[in-house]
């Protein structure tokens, strides 16, 4: 990276912490971010599976939505008509993932979303990924022209693995009736903080938005806790491929559905059809068909037995040597030890792999690939 690329990043509020501590950084959405730390993509990887890892998501963008005529009618509506969600039913402080979708049904993003009630105003918080935010917020706005849209200019960190909720605990003992998907504001060494019970690594762990005067006191004190070590970008990759989950840019994007992405768990029955709001979203008309009549090709999960790892873009075969499909992501497994990957892949190409198994093209090699269910690597969310 020269210079002057550098120069154009942007950096997350808590960067001198992270060089001191001798991050190793790269460009990523815009930022410059901790890819990872002296001890290695591996060990941050292994020790966030066996007790915890402090990861920095603060490139990702934080959004706090209203109605401006402050009536919980006008936001949902607003919503409902944006998004494929549901409000009714939507108990405070409960978090949902849902899908911001162009008209054709692909994925412009995936987005977590908060419902929240203050009284009688009911509110959004929403989190973006980094490199949609700017595109994300114009196309919310032209959507939801009754509604205010608004950045949180806070940090905001995932502390994830199985020693997570003693850690966060130790700083506000509400942490741990939190269950998974649930929100609630945590008094963190005498600062306010909004945290769910989420993450993007299979394991249990809190996602914390930081008020930006208190930040790195509350992420200092936590690390100071020996369970909880810093970990990078590097190895929340590998760490959300263990557990299936797609990676927007990578795995999907504004030219695939989410019915041949496998979140379909993302359009509630509601919205499909027969459902008492059925369609009315961006998308629809091809959502519902796909939903009915399935797709041409899916998002599977693949894994190798051969040790030649596997990357994005990797050409999958059919054993007469047809190209069939394609590799989104790829990576050998730190837990398991061996190549896995997410491809999208023909469905006749995936019936098939039964009988004649499928292979990746890798330069001069062409290691066997088999479909396996996902996640490669179990979940072990807190229920």
């Amino acid at each position: 990276m020269s210079e002057q690329e550098q120069a154009r990043l942007r950096h997350i509020p808590l960067h001198a912490l992270h060089a001191a501590h001798g991050a190793k950084f790269g460009a990523f959405a815009g930022y410059e971010m901790p890819i990872q730390y002296p001890q290695g993509l591996r060990a941050e990887h292994l020790h966030t599976r066996d007790r915890a890892g402090l990861f920095d998501v603060s490139h990702m963008g934080q959004l706090r939505i209203r109605a401006a005529d402050d009536r919980p009618a006008t936001l949902y509506a607003q919503l409902e008509a944006a998004l494929p969600v549901d409000f009714d039913g939507w108990a405070d402080g409960v978090q949902r993932y849902s899908l911001l979708l162009n008209e054709r049904g692909g994925i412009e993003d995936d987005l977590m979303l908060v419902h929240g009630v203050d009284g009688a105003r009911a509110e959004v918080r929403m989190v973006v990924n980094a490199g949609n935010r700017d595109a994300d917020l114009a196309l919310l706005r032209a959507r939801c022209p009754k509604l205010r849209i608004e950045w949180v200019d806070a940090a905001l960190v995932a502390l994830q693995g199985p020693a997570a909720e003693a850690a966060l605990a130790a700083l506000d003992p509400g942490a741990v009736a939190m269950r998974f998907m649930q929100a609630a504001t945590l008094r963190l060494l005498g600062a306010d903080c909004f945290a769910t019970r989420s993450g993007y690594t299979g394991e249990d762990g809190f996602e914390i938005s930081l008020p930006l005067a208190h930040a790195e006191e509350i992420v200092r004190h936590l690390l100071a806790n020996p369970a909880v070590h810093l970990a990078g970008l590097g190895a929340r990759d590998t760490l959300r491929l263990e557990a299936g989950l797609p990676l927007h840019g990578s795995d999907i994007d504004a030219g695939t559905t989410p019915v041949e992405s496998g979140l379909a768990f993302a359009i509630p029955r509601s919205r499909r059809a027969g459902g008492a709001k059925a369609g009315g979203f961006p998308g629809a008309a091809t959502i519902l068909a796909q939903l009915a009549e399935g797709t041409p090709r899916r998002l599977v999960g693949l894994v190798s037995h051969e040790q030649v790892p596997v990357r994005a873009h990797a050409v999958i075969v059919s054993p007469d040597d047809r190209a069939v499909g394609e590799v989104t992501s790829g990576t050998v497994s730190p837990t398991l030890g061996h190549p896995v990957m997410l491809a999208r892949v023909e469905r006749g190409a995936l019936d098939d792999a039964t009988r004649a198994p499928l292979r990746a093209v890798v330069r001069d090699r062409r290691p066997g690939v088999m479909p396996a269910p996902l996640p490669f690597v179990p979940k072990r969310y807190k229920r």
